[in-house]
């Protein structure tokens, strides 16, 4: 078995994490898994929701939204349609609870951040890119918080990363690219933290049902490839 990318089954694309690239946000990572590229930028010291005030807890949340041309055809505008995708919902729903599993909401008192994570350029694995990157940001919102004493301790408890897996052709690959993903017998995407936790799997069989043997061999490439995200996260902050 060859992939289309000519990549071994346990290597990732090429990944970048570019930090602070945005002039007016307070944390902020152009994040690159190949030809995937996405911004996330973290606006911080916001308030908290309405549900949430008086509990002396912050909150950390997060949109997701395309360009229009970050596919290879035009995509209208969510705004312009006059409501978001299902899939758009899911997907920063998935975002901002990968970065509340790492973060002490009580350290933020009652504060709240927003990562908007957009997508410039779409060749698979969108929403394990935006969340690399968006942990980026969020460490540096933080960062700049705490300096300006809004709040007193580092409230991240962690690093989360996520990473995709799939069966191509019978074998078990790591990141797999949009011409990869599309083909694919099964897909999963895997959020981990960097002590190894499990934020969360998602995990379909697109032709038919895969068995535990076959589930674990994604699960050992997945770790790995969390491991190495990990690393390049440890690299880009400190």
């Amino acid at each position: 078995m060859v992939r289309p990318s000519k990549r071994a089954p346990d290597a990732l694309r090429p990944i970048t994490l570019e930090r602070a690239v945005s002039r007016h946000a307070e944390g902020s990572c152009l994040v690159r898994f190949g030809e995937t590229h996405v911004l996330c930028t973290a606006t911080a010291g916001e308030p908290v929701p309405p549900w949430l005030k008086g509990q002396g807890r912050g909150w950390v949340t997060a949109e997701y939204g395309m360009l229009p041309r970050a596919t290879t055809e035009r995509t209208r505008r969510e705004a312009a349609a006059g409501k978001q995708s299902g899939r758009t919902q899911e997907i920063q729903r998935l975002i901002g609870r990968s970065l509340r599993a790492v973060t002490d909401l009580a350290a933020l008192g009652e504060k709240q951040v927003i990562v908007d994570c957009d997508v410039l350029q779409a060749d698979g694995g969108t929403r394990t890119a935006a969340i690399t990157g968006a942990w980026v940001a969020l460490h540096d919102a933080l960062a700049w918080m705490q300096a300006r004493n809004m709040i007193k301790t580092n409230a991240l408890r962690d690093h989360v990363a996520a990473v995709s897996c799939g069966l191509y052709g019978g074998e078990a690959i790591l990141d797999l690219d949009y011409a990869e993903d599309s083909e694919a017998n099964a897909d999963a995407n895997f959020v981990m933290t960097g002590t190894g936790g499990i934020v969360e799997v998602q995990g379909t069989a697109e032709t038919e049902p895969f068995g535990q043997e076959q589930f674990d061999r994604l699960m050992l490439l997945a770790r790995q490839g969390i491991a190495e995200l990990v690393q390049l996260q440890k690299l880009t902050v400190a």
